[in-house]
């Protein structure tokens, strides 16, 4: 364990999670799903990292991965603790135990993540007796008033409540070992718009009130502006960009950036007209068989014959704002964002 500078809860370093593809009669290996491929990101302490991206790119497997759900193939997770690096991809199983304590994750669907056979006090007071911490019940009642709910609902089953409760439940589920880092896997994606306002306002009071580190995957933009600090976007697998959030939605400098962000309607009147709407042609290549190159180049109306050449390497634009983006022009670009800024 060495010193770790700055105040970085947890650093990712070229992190990979592949997934074998087998054939025949003896389930030879014959290729590989690059579901997460070589992303770098670091997560500052008490702040929102928000991750984006379509469906399929990999931001569900990384968030997994970081919590070793998923076990990763190769890469280094570096989680702060007093103030050391401890690499949590070199841990045993016993090891990595009181770590679980430490991170936990919001699920994204409230219905199908709540046993239904387990009543409310026994969903979120489950992880407090497998780690036998005392005061199990009046712990589970504070948890349950900290995210609206009270100890009258104890004895209910999930049927009897709504989404939005649901995910109240589940975010007190999270709550009860009193983590640092949480992993919001689209948190809100399933509920409605107005349940969607009072779940992200119920997360950032939460962080507030408890110094709470968030990974926010999700696929809705406006809710990440709301909730993020930073955001990197993710593409087949790899991080294409990574900025101050208000940075990125003013200034995109990745092209597939450019795109997602079209997507969103004109949500703010007399800020400048919004651009047109950017529809990528064709699909999103595999994963297990990437383009060569850059991954985005297929689908990029910018594409140039380095695009088609080359990776580019992930790499800084703006000092001032920390903008690092994996594009061969994206210095000449010049993109401009969704608010016409």
């Amino acid at each position: 364990m060495t010193e770790l500078t700055g105040d970085i809860l947890l650093q990712i370093k070229a992190l990979k999670t592949w997934f074998p593809i087998k054939k025949g009669l003896l389930r030879s290996v014959v290729g590989q799903v690059k579901a997460v491929d070589g992303v770098d990101l670091a997560i500052p302490r008490g702040q929102t990292l928000g991750l984006v991206g379509e469906s399929g790119c990999g931001k569900t497997t990384l968030g997994r991965t970081i919590l070793r759900l998923i076990e990763a193939t190769g890469g280094q997770l570096i989680y702060m603790v007093d103030r050391r690096q401890i690499d949590l991809l070199g841990l045993r199983p016993a090891e990595m135990l009181k770590f679980r304590r430490l991170m936990q994750i919001i699920f994204q669907d409230p219905f199908s993540s709540l046993n239904p056979r387990m009543s409310v006090g026994d969903i979120v007071g489950e992880y407090l007796e497998i780690h036998k911490v005392p005061g199990r019940r009046e712990k589970v009642v504070e948890l349950l008033e900290s995210v609206g709910l009270g100890g009258d609902y104890l004895h209910r089953y999930p049927h009897e409540f709504s989404g939005g409760q649901r995910q109240r439940i589940g975010i007190a589920r999270a709550l009860s070992l009193d983590p640092e880092f949480i992993v919001c896997d689209e948190p809100v994606s399933s509920l409605d718009v107005s349940i969607q306002a009072q779940i992200t306002k119920l997360l950032r009071k939460l962080q507030r009130e408890r110094n709470l580190t968030y990974l926010f995957i999700s696929h809705d933009l406006r809710v990440v502006e709301h909730m993020s600090d930073r955001v990197a976007v993710m593409y087949l697998g790899k991080v294409v960009e990574h900025c101050e959030a208000g940075e990125l939605y003013l200034r995109p400098l990745h092209p597939y950036t450019e795109a997602l962000l079209s997507a969103i309607p004109a949500y703010r009147s007399g800020e400048g007209e919004s651009k047109g709407r950017i529809v990528l042609d064709g699909d999103v290549p595999s994963s297990a068989n990437p383009p060569t190159g850059c991954c985005f180049h297929p689908r990029c109306k910018y594409a140039a014959e380095i695009c088609r050449r080359e990776q580019p390497a992930l790499a800084p634009i703006d000092p001032r704002a920390q903008h690092i983006v994996a594009c061969h022009l994206a210095a000449g670009l010049g993109l401009r964002g969704v608010k016409g800024r």
